[in-house]
């Protein structure tokens, strides 16, 4: 790959651990549900697998089940949640699309959960709606990712989960762009169900992972063989799991470096706020120290990416779910800034970014500002 990649939170470039362990994986041929050799040496694939998984959020190996991705993790929860009761979703504002629209579809009322100006998660209005919650609606369930995909901001689970076990509730967090950026305790953070997604990390896509604690109650959504111990029917993707158990570990070992990135980051910004007034979402609250939502008034993002991308700068709109799709981001819109909805560009580093991809980047727009002021009119006097 040639140019600067800075769209790590679509998806990061495969680690060479995990490569590895994709190849060594397709060359088995038991089926890790076959009791005899080959089918044993598969099986110690995926346990191997889920014991790093495991660790890298810091819980139990027995509670991970493999999935499909982030998407069928998430939707795993929030359909679990509904088969068992629950009648009245709520979801936070600026959760991905997979997340809102699995509790859209699923046939039980949804209410949003609004955010604040930095796009943090309002404790207030969760507190105040739960007191006053019909019992008619069962038991009280609530989605609200761990860090936001588009704009990096760290939102505060664990204090959500403690108002929601107060009155008997379920949180379920999104875990998937934090994993790896930050230090991820599964049960630290107040999460009763976490999704996590191997491509987001250094893995193969295609894979991903749900766990859970003891206050969730799963229902198989997918039905046939006992696999998953009974909550996730189908054979395993042996290859793709051994990556994403190869990236956990991998992983585990630099978050250091991705640490480190938030100076970088912010060396960037400060270069281009000397030349732009550029506004940063959620710079007010925690973010991803690898992540940053640049907005430019009057500069649309689908041309910033265009003009980055002709430099050999790679970015994003906002979600990769979104790409192809020219439309404000609900995000920031969620968050009131919906007069640069469309004006906002995501970066976004990863396991292989250096510091002089940041510097590339900053340079890069600069030089595509100066163009894009150019072919403006000139405002009359």
């Amino acid at each position: 790959m040639s140019g600067v990649y800075l769209d790590n939170n679509a998806t990061a470039p495969v680690r060479p651990q995990a490569r590895e362990a994709v190849i060594a994986a397709l060359s088995l041929v038991g089926n890790p549900s076959s009791v005899h050799g080959a089918g044993r040496a598969a099986r110690a694939v995926v346990e191997t697998a889920r014991e790093a998984v495991a660790a890298l959020i810091s819980v139990p190996a027995s509670t991970v089940i493999f999935t499909s991705g982030g998407t069928e993790a998430n939707a795993l929860a929030i359909e679990s949640a509904v088969a068992s009761g629950s009648r009245r979703l709520l979801i936070g504002a600026t959760e991905h699309d997979c997340v809102t629209q699995t509790a859209l579809a699923s046939g039980a009322a949804v209410e949003i959960w609004p955010v604040n100006a930095h796009g943090m998660a309002d404790l207030d209005w969760l507190a105040e709606r739960l007191s006053v919650w019909d019992a008619a609606d069962g038991r009280p369930f609530a989605a609200l990712m761990l860090a936001n995909n588009e704009t990096g901001v760290i939102q505060p689970t664990a204090q959500a989960a403690e108002i929601l076990r107060a009155h008997n509730g379920w949180l379920h967090v999104d875990a998937v762009q934090a994993a790896g950026k930050m230090v991820v305790d599964g049960r630290g953070c107040g999460a009763d169900s976490l999704a996590l997604s191997a491509h987001k990390i250094g893995g193969p896509q295609g894979t991903g992972a749900l766990t859970f604690g003891p206050r969730a109650t799963l229902m198989r959504r997918l039905h046939g063989g006992g696999q998953e111990r009974g909550r996730r029917a189908g054979t395993e993707n042996l290859s793709g799991i051994a990556g994403f158990g190869a990236a956990a570990e991998a992983c585990r070992h630099d978050i250091d470096h991705l640490a480190a990135q938030a100076s970088w980051r912010e060396a960037a910004v400060a270069k281009i706020l000397s030349h732009a007034p550029v506004e940063v979402m959620g710079e007010g609250g925690l973010r991803l120290p690898n992540t940053l939502c640049l907005a430019m008034e009057g500069f649309a993002a689908d041309l910033q990416v265009m003009s980055l991308d002709l430099a050999g700068i790679m970015v994003s709109t906002g979600s990769a779910c979104s790409s192809g799709k020219v439309r404000p981001s609900p995000v920031l819109s969620a968050m009131g800034h919906e007069r640069l909805a469309g004006c906002a560009i995501r970066v976004s580093g990863g396991w292989a970014t250096t510091e002089d991809d940041w510097n590339r980047f900053a340079d890069a727009w600069l030089e595509a500002f100066v163009r894009h002021q150019s072919r403006r009119p000139a405002t009359a006097a």
